[in-house]
């Protein structure tokens, strides 16, 4: 006698589907889980390990300038100047050498290597300066880049900066609170530069190249900036915060 059993077709194809919406929530957990573990390494960790770093390279370069300066040589040790004629590095014997750059003249500082603090007193940051504005190598490190071309701290035309603001220590993540009277103050060695913030362009293209010329004014937005050669800080970011959509500037004046 032969049982016919009705319906379990029915149900193996239930049970198949079940598995199936089984698997396909325990892969979107796991892609959850592993998307989470990057945000919070991207937003969290990094943060931790650049400002780690940068403070660190602060300390750095406040101990060097601490150093004494290596004293001026002994005069009667100096080698007694050869009679024969100078020879150059990239020409015969006898072409003129290249001129040695003026005493006290100021070299420009070694690309991507920290030269200077950022001081702002009203968001307590405090940020190791670099020449250059690669991502990888000055900005991720929690560094503020100088922006090559622009001039150098304390002196005429415009000492541009940029910085994060999210991320690898975002170190002008608040730089949108700062006021007109507030500081920014520039440590090179042996000087410091004091900076008086004067105005702030909420919002500006990324191509908007007038922001960090040397008489900083927008060309985006031409209300915005100054019209009278002098000695300027700028610095810049992204916004709106977690985008790179749009530029923040802020600029400042020397104070004499």
């Amino acid at each position: 006698m032969r049982v016919v059993v009705q319906g379990g077709g029915r149900r193996g194809r239930r049970a198949g589907l079940a598995g199936v919406l089984w698997g396909a929530a325990e892969l979107a957990v796991t892609v959850g889980v592993v998307v989470l573990l990057l945000v919070v390494h991207q937003v969290w960790w990094t943060n931790r390990q650049a400002l780690a770093a940068a403070h660190e390279q602060v300390r750095d370069l406040e101990k060097e300038w601490a150093l004494p300066s290596d004293p001026d040589p002994d005069p009667s040790t100096a080698p007694v100047p050869s009679a024969s004629p100078p020879v150059s590095a990239s020409g015969p014997p006898g072409a003129s050498a290249a001129p040695a750059p003026p005493a006290g003249a100021k070299l420009p500082p070694a690309q991507e290597s920290a030269y200077g603090v950022l001081r702002i007193p009203r968001l307590g940051v405090v940020v190791p300066i670099a020449q250059g504005v690669d991502k990888r190598a000055v900005l991720d490190k929690g560094y503020a880049g100088h922006y090559p071309g622009t001039a150098q701290p304390g002196a005429e035309g415009n000492f541009a900066l940029a910085g994060h603001r999210n991320t690898h220590g975002e170190p002008f993540r608040y730089i949108n609170r700062l006021r007109a009277g507030d500081e920014l103050i520039v440590d090179v060695r042996a000087q410091r530069y004091t900076y008086v913030v004067g105005k702030v362009l909420g919002e500006t293209g990324e191509r908007d190249t007038g922001v960090i010329a040397p008489v900083p004014r927008s060309t985006v937005r031409p209300e915005y900036g100054y019209s009278e050669p002098g000695a300027y800080i700028t610095l810049t970011t992204c916004t709106p915060e977690y985008t790179s959509k749009y530029r923040l500037v802020v600029w400042g004046t020397l104070r004499r």
